[in-house]
């Protein structure tokens, strides 16, 4: 059988598990990156992590994620987060639309306006008995990250009459995070709304990159979920959220795509950032996904131990792959088929978990991988 389960650890992060293994007491932060439909591969893990291995430790814990690893990490602060995520990947898998097509019979996406109100529906059915749960966690602190826009990206309403400013907003990004990932700061900023709220707390730090912390509270829950799970163009950006500046937020994985924050900025040695991710790569920012040179870990992740799938064993699930937004066109007309080959990505998956509680077992750090 493939070996499914790499795990790679930073400097710090791997010297201290060749000293003490990985113990669940020493996971300061968990991380839950974007990336639409690949984060299906991670819900038996984060079952296992949440539901399970944390559970017999009891420090606190900060919660970052980013696009469906917000939505991943507010399913954790549930009390009951196993059957949560079980929900969770029941809910993702069955999402599909009314086919719409163009005056040429071609089936095409629906309006971001139509998505945004489903998705606003979705959110509200999946945590309206929850939520008081998640915001009040006694022990994990859940930051939601999104991308405030500014200058061109600077909106307060969703009109049509303002997509050709928001392109172009977004093309003046494309170029300013090409000269350099600190000078998008000027068109969008990270914002992170947190429970628990306290000033100057997050497990990351800031000088990087233009950083605004904000309460997450049951006023802006919804919004601010809402909002790091918008992408442009396929979801309406939000508007005004509650207790936030005014103006336009979107994906969190615009600023933040699999966050790569300057944790070893912020932790001690022996504290330990959790990243079950879809691949080794931790890129910064949506935009940085075509620019290679900037996929190489950095003293930032001095701290961090990522979970992933063997590339090998990833050509092993349905479709040769891991589940991505393409296969929404791929299987649009074809509902049944795109349900079978994301549910038997899920089943295979299990391999994943099973392999993690071996290593937990067996403690055998020498099969830590350099991140």
């Amino acid at each position: 059988m493939t070996q499914a389960l790499a795990i790679y650890a930073g400097k710090k992060a791997k010297a201290h598990i060749a000293k003490n293994g990985l113990q669940a007491k020493d996971i300061r932060v968990v991380a839950g990156a974007a990336g639409g439909p690949k984060g299906l591969l991670l819900l038996g893990l984060d079952k296992f992590i949440f539901g399970e291995w944390l559970k017999t430790s009891s420090q606190p814990v900060d919660l970052l994620g980013a696009s469906i690893g917000a939505w991943r990490m507010a399913t954790a602060c549930m009390d009951d987060c196993e059957a949560g995520f079980e929900r969770l990947t029941k809910d993702y898998i069955a999402q599909d639309y009314e086919p719409v097509y163009n005056q040429r019979g071609k089936r095409v996406m629906p309006s971001a306006e139509f998505v945004s109100t489903e998705f606003s529906k979705a959110l509200v059915s999946f945590f309206e008995n929850h939520l008081q749960e998640v915001l009040n966690h006694p022990r994990y602190n859940l930051h939601i990250i999104t991308s405030r826009g500014r200058g061109f990206l600077r909106q307060t309403q969703s009109d049509k009459r303002l997509q050709v400013r928001t392109m172009l907003g977004f093309a003046a990004a494309y170029f300013a995070n090409l000269a350099a990932r600190r000078a998008m700061g000027g068109l969008m900023e990270r914002v992170v709304f947190s429970s628990g709220y306290d000033e100057g707390e997050l497990p990351f730090d800031t000088s990087d990159y233009a950083t605004q912390q904000l309460p997450l509270v049951q006023a802006n829950f919804y919004a601010a979920l809402q909002a790091s799970c918008s992408i442009p163009f396929v979801l309406n950006a939000m508007n005004d959220i509650a207790g936030a500046p005014q103006g336009s937020y979107w994906d969190g994985g615009l600023t933040d795509y699999h966050c790569h924050m300057n944790y070893a900025g912020k932790l001690h040695d022996d504290e330990i950032v959790l990243i079950p991710h879809f691949q080794k790569h931790l890129i910064a920012g949506w935009l940085d996904k075509a620019l290679k040179w900037r996929h190489k870990s950095t003293t930032f992740l001095d701290n961090v131990v990522v979970l992933a799938p063997m590339l090998e064993w990833a050509r092993t699930l349905p479709d040769g792959k891991i589940p991505d937004r393409q296969d929404f066109h791929v299987y649009a007309d074809n509902f049944a088929g795109r349900e079978k080959a994301w549910s038997g990505a899920v089943i295979q998956s299990e391999q994943l978990v099973r392999e993690f509680k071996e290593f937990l077992h067996l403690q055998d750090h020498q099969r830590i991988q350099v991140l």
